[in-house]
C-alpha cells in the first residue's frame, strides 16, 4: 500500500510540472485585471481624437480604458489598449486602402481571415472599404511577404493552375483561405509565393502591376488621373459613376485616363470601375467606392442681358456646345503644360475663377462658372495653349464669338466672348498660334476671355492645366 502511495505521489508531481510548463506566457497578466484587447503605439503627430476616429471608438472610452487623465499629454510610444476588441491580440497598425483592393484580396495579402478583418475594422458592408479608408492590421501581418497574383482562367481547374505555378493545390487553398479546391471561380485572383514578387492591386491579375488614382479624395471640378501599369498589352475601359472613360497607352507601356469630375457633383461616394481583358483573354473587372469632396467654390451674383439667361436660348445652345467635346481622338497632340492663352500682361489677371456658383438677375445659385476668365481689353490677342485641331467656330447668344479646339484623348479647350475669330474649323494650331481677339460678346459684364478645358466630356478647372503637366 505504501508503494502505491509513493508511486501515485510521483505521478501527481510530474503532472503538476507538466501543467506549469504549458501555462500561457501571459497567464499572470490576465490575473492582474489588465484591460484585454489589441494595443496601438502612439505615433508622432497622433492625437487622442485621431486615434479614436481611426479605431471607431470614442475619446471617452479611450481615456477610461487606459486611465488617461490628460488627453493632451500622450507621449509618442504610449501603448493604448483599444476597447471593444477583446479577444484580438497584438500591436495594431493602420494601412490606407489603395484602389484595387477588397476584403477578400486584403485578407489574402495580409494572411488574416476575412471574418477577423471585418470584426477588427467593424466592417458591415463592402462599401466601407473605399479608396483611402484606413484598415487596421495586427502587427506581423502588416509586413506579410510579397506574393504573385494569378487569375484562374476560364475553363481552368485549381489543379491545373497549381501545376503551372509549381505548387500543390492545397497550398493554394490554405494561402488564399479557400474552403477547398472547388471554392474558386474563373477570374478569381489568388496569391502565390514567388521570388522577386511585387505587391500590386490584390483584386486584379498579377500582370497589372499597379493602378494609381489621383487626386484622392477626388474633388469637384478637378481632373482625375487613372493609370494602369501592366506587364503586357491589354484592353481596358472604366467608369466613374455613370460616366464611362477611355484608357490610352503611354510610351512606357502603361495606360492612362483623364476624367473630369463635374463641378456640381454632390459630395459623397461614387463607384470607380475598371474592366477589360489581358492579352491571353483572361478577363478582369473591379469596382471600388471613391469619395468626391466639395471644391469650396465661391458665390457670385451677376446682372446680365435677359436674353442670355432665357431657356429658349440657353438650352439649345448648351446642347450644341456640350455635344462638341464628346468625340475621343486616340492621338494626343500635347506633351507639356498648357500655356496661358493671353499675353504676359494679362496672364495672371483673373476677373473670375472656375467653379464659382452663380446667380443671374436674382436667380437661385443653380449655375456655375464653367471656365477661367482672363483680363483683356477688346482686341487683345488670344493664343492656342497647346497643339490641336479647331472643331468649332461660331457666334452664340451666351458664349458670343466662340472657338473650340480638340487636343486629343478627349481633352478640349474653348474660348468665348471674342471680338474676332482668326481660325477656321479644320485648322491645326500649334502652341502660341494667334487664334482670336478678346471681346465682350455674349453673356458678359465687360470685355474678357473666358477659357474652358474639358476632360472626358466634363468642364474642369483650367488653372490645374496651366500649373501642371497631364498625364
Amino acid at each position: 500500500m505504501k508503494f502505491f502511495s509513493k508511486k501515485l505521489l510521483k505521478i501527481a508531481i510530474s503532472l503538476s510540472l507538466v501543467a506549469v510548463w504549458f501555462l500561457p506566457a501571459n497567464y499572470g497578466y490576465a490575473q492582474e485585471g489588465q484591460p484585454d484587447g489589441p494595443v496601438y503605439n502612439v505615433q508622432d503627430g497622433d492625437t487622442l481624437w485621431d486615434i479614436a476616429l481611426r479605431f471607431g471608438v470614442s475619446v471617452e472610452e479611450l481615456e477610461i480604458y487606459n486611465g488617461i487623465t490628460d488627453a493632451s499629454q500622450i507621449p509618442v510610444g504610449t501603448e493604448l489598449v483599444i476597447p471593444g476588441m477583446e479577444g484580438v491580440q497584438g500591436i495594431l497598425v493602420t494601412k490606407e486602402v489603395p484602389y484595387g483592393e477588397n476584403l477578400r484580396s486584403l485578407s489574402r495579402r495580409y494572411q488574416v481571415p476575412k471574418e477577423a478583418l471585418a470584426r477588427l475594422n467593424r466592417i458591415t458592408s463592402p462599401n466601407e472599404l473605399f479608396t483611402g479608408a484606413y484598415l487596421i492590421i495586427p502587427d506581423g501581418n502588416a509586413a506579410a511577404p510579397a506574393t504573385d497574383r494569378v487569375a484562374l482562367a476560364p475553363g481552368q481547374s485549381l489543379l491545373e493552375l497549381a501545376v503551372l505555378q509549381g505548387v500543390t493545390p492545397w497550398t493554394l487553398v490554405t494561402t488564399n483561405g479557400l474552403k477547398g479546391t472547388w471554392d474558386v471561380l474563373p477570374g478569381d485572383v489568388l496569391r502565390v509565393s514567388g521570388e522577386g514578387a511585387v505587391d500590386g492591386p490584390g483584386a486584379l491579375p498579377g500582370r497589372i502591376k499597379a493602378i494609381e488614382v489621383g487626386p484622392l479624395p477626388m474633388i469637384q471640378g478637378k481632373t482625375s488621373v487613372i493609370r494602369l501599369t501592366t506587364q503586357n498589352e491589354l484592353s481596358a475601359k472604366g467608369a466613374l459613376g455613370d460616366r464611362e472613360f477611355t484608357f490610352f497607352r503611354l510610351e512606357d507601356g502603361s495606360y492612362v485616363s483623364l476624367q473630369g469630375v463635374h463641378a456640381m457633383t454632390e459630395p459623397g461616394f461614387y463607384p470607380l470601375s475598371v474592366n477589360g481583358s489581358l492579352a491571353d483573354g483572361t478577363p478582369f473587372a473591379f469596382s471600388q467606392q471613391v469619395y468626391v469632396q466639395d471644391g469650396g467654390y465661391a458665390y457670385e451674383t451677376l446682372v446680365v442681358k435677359p436674353e442670355t439667361v432665357d431657356p429658349a436660348n440657353t438650352e439649345p445652345e448648351d446642347e450644341l456646345w456640350n455635344a462638341l467635346p464628346v468625340a475621343v481622338n486616340l492621338e494626343r497632340d500635347w506633351d507639356e503644360i498648357f500655356q496661358s492663352p493671353v499675353s504676359p500682361l494679362f496672364a495672371e489677371c483673373y476677373p473670375s475663377f472656375y467653379g464659382s456658383r452663380r446667380s443671374y438677375n436674382g436667380s437661385p445659385y443653380a449655375y456655375f462658372h464653367t471656365g477661367l476668365d482672363f483680363c483683356g481689353g477688346v482686341g487683345s490677342e488670344i493664343y492656342a495653349p497647346a497643339p490641336g485641331v479647331v472643331v468649332y467656330t461660331g457666334t452664340l447668344t451666351v458664349r458670343g464669338n466662340a472657338t473650340m479646339i480638340d487636343h486629343g484623348w478627349g481633352v478640349y479647350t474653348g474660348y468665348m466672348h471674342q471680338s474676332e475669330i482668326l481660325v477656321s474649323v479644320g485648322d491645326y494650331v500649334e502652341t502660341g498660334d494667334l487664334i482670336g481677339l478678346v471681346g465682350g460678346t455674349g453673356r458678359v459684364t465687360g470685355s474678357h476671355l473666358h477659357m474652358e478645358i474639358w476632360a472626358g466630356g466634363v468642364q474642369v478647372d483650367p488653372m490645374d492645366w496651366l500649373e501642371r503637366s497631364y498625364p
